[in-house]
């Protein structure tokens, strides 16, 4: 099955899944006036030159405000999980319900750093891509994570493990919710394919080394940071079992 205008396979899968593509709709208000979208593209070279001069500086804040979290690098390691996942699962449903990708090209892709999924990420052509592994991991991998590791990198004190180990973890989260909604609506063959393309994609070097994959199961091998902010405990995949002492706390990022 070819991708339709609309994606609209993706949207009983909800929240992540969800990919706009109304190219009209990839504006915001800006007070009185009305500004484009930055591309993705231009969010990881930081070519921004409107109200949001560095809508990933922004992004980072934002989360940071909202998690009340006492350094700022880790909202920065929450903010580029959320994004991954956004990324992943746009990317793996199409390939899992379509069998092809769209064409996520970082250029193509507006992000609306001041909103929340599913509304922050609008695809402005949507343009055919083969549906297998090689496919996917260079459209998310190559495309975008590792430019917006490197961007994160830039400002702030993160380990490139940390990121890695982001990404494997948002790659099976988003496994995970579509083999439970394809095995609910009676979609055995869809839930085997979401299995076997992530254990494909967990193959790739960049990902091979962040945990230990069982099936769409994942334990990493680093941590988020997640546990730092108040009231946070560890992640259901994180190296943790439980959240470190803190002397031990300098160690996990």
């Amino acid at each position: 099955m070819d991708l339709d205008p609309g994606l609209s396979a993706l949207r009983p899968l909800g929240g992540f899944f969800v990919l706009r593509t109304a190219l009209s709709t990839a504006l915001r208000t800006a007070g009185d006036r009305r500004a484009p979208l930055p591309t993705l593209a231009q969010v990881y070279t930081d070519t921004v030159s409107d109200v949001f001069d560095d809508p990933l500086t922004f992004r980072v804040r934002k989360v940071a405000e909202s998690l009340r979290a006492p350094e700022v690098r880790i909202a920065a390691s929450i903010a580029h999980q959320a994004l991954a996942a956004r990324l992943w699962s746009a990317a793996l449903g199409c390939a899992v319900l379509y069998g092809r990708t769209p064409d996520l090209d970082p250029g193509l892709l507006h992000w609306d750093a001041d909103a929340s999924a599913p509304d922050d990420l609008w695809l402005t052509a949507v343009r055919p891509l083969s549906g297998d592994a090689a496919t996917v991991a260079d459209v998310v991998l190559e495309g975008h994570l590792r430019p917006l590791s490197a961007a994160l990198r830039a400002r702030h004190r993160l380990a490139e493990g940390l990121l890695w180990g982001n990404a494997g973890s948002a790659l099976a989260g988003a496994a995970r919710e579509l083999e439970r909604w394809a095995r609910t609506h009676g979609r055995p063959d869809a839930a085997a394919r979401a299995r076997a393309l992530t254990g494909e994609l967990f193959a790739h070097p960049l990902l091979a080394g962040t945990g230990n994959l069982a099936g769409t199961a994942f334990r990493r091998r680093s941590c988020c940071l997640y546990y730092r902010v108040p009231g946070g405990g560890v992640c259901g995949d994180c190296c943790f079992t439980r959240p470190p002492r803190s002397s031990a706390r300098g160690a996990s990022g």
